[in-house]
């Protein structure tokens, strides 16, 4: 039973080969492209549900097809890359990435993550039909993914909007680390606390009048993360 299409990119013959293999096992549907320009035609012919996009390729690298992809395609994409340098795990999830997976990975690994970045992807059930108001500068509309910051309309990420959702749905209370990395990106993150520092600051610089001095998204130190509990009247 097909689960999904995914569009495999990467210059390596011998790579493309291994990932459509074991991922065929899996039930995916798979397609391939041997560099970045034939990755762009790709996605926007087949429209597949998830791309593993190598970072070294020669002529247009990882991060510039990244780019390109972003100016006209929301699609949930892996990273694969030889290289485990945080600065570029970091450029990638700047530029839109949902993942980074560094090679050599198991196939085990690689349809872990490819399981976790899908489920990622889904709506949650919990969608208000109309924006919540949190007070006179910030409305949220969950159904369209989106904040309305001071009457500007900023989309969110899905990996953003999952993490705001959790977070308000929980205002007042202080949510551990560890359970929203496990509710938003899955319990095969649960020990990546770096990536949940990095999506927090995604979150701040979208909703947060000052993000470095934050009113609505607080840091519990050493615990975790709370979001203001605005259904409390003000005095």
């Amino acid at each position: 039973m097909k689960k999904g299409r995914i569009l495999v990119v990467d210059d390596e013959a011998r790579m493309r080969h291994f990932v459509r293999m074991n991922l065929d096992l899996e039930g995916y549907q798979i397609s391939e492209a041997e560099n970045g320009l034939a990755a762009l035609d790709r996605v926007r012919e087949d429209l597949p549900d998830l791309v593993l996009l190598d970072v070294m390729m020669p002529e247009m690298d990882g991060f510039e097809t990244l780019q390109r992809i972003r100016t006209f395609s929301s699609v949930p994409v892996i990273m694969l890359t030889v290289k485990g340098d945080e600065a570029d795990r970091i450029r990638g999830l700047d530029l839109g990435a949902d993942d980074y997976v560094t090679k050599p990975f198991s196939p085990r690994e690689l349809s872990s993550r490819i399981r976790a970045v899908l489920r990622r992807v889904e709506p949650p059930k919990t969608q208000a039909e109309e924006p919540l108001a949190i007070d006179e500068d910030l409305s949220i509309d969950f159904r369209r993914r989106e904040v309305i910051s001071r009457g500007e309309h900023i989309k969110l990420r899905p990996t953003e909007y999952r993490l705001l959702l959790h977070l308000v749905e929980n205002a007042g209370w202080i949510v551990p680390q560890e359970t929203l990395l496990a509710k938003v990106w899955g319990p095969e993150y649960t020990d990546d606390s770096q990536l949940l520092r990095l999506y927090i600051t995604y979150l701040r610089k979208k909703i947060e009048p000052d993000p470095s001095n934050p009113r609505y998204i607080l840091t519990e130190r050493g615990v975790g993360y709370r979001f203001f509990d605005y259904r409390k009247p003000s005095r």
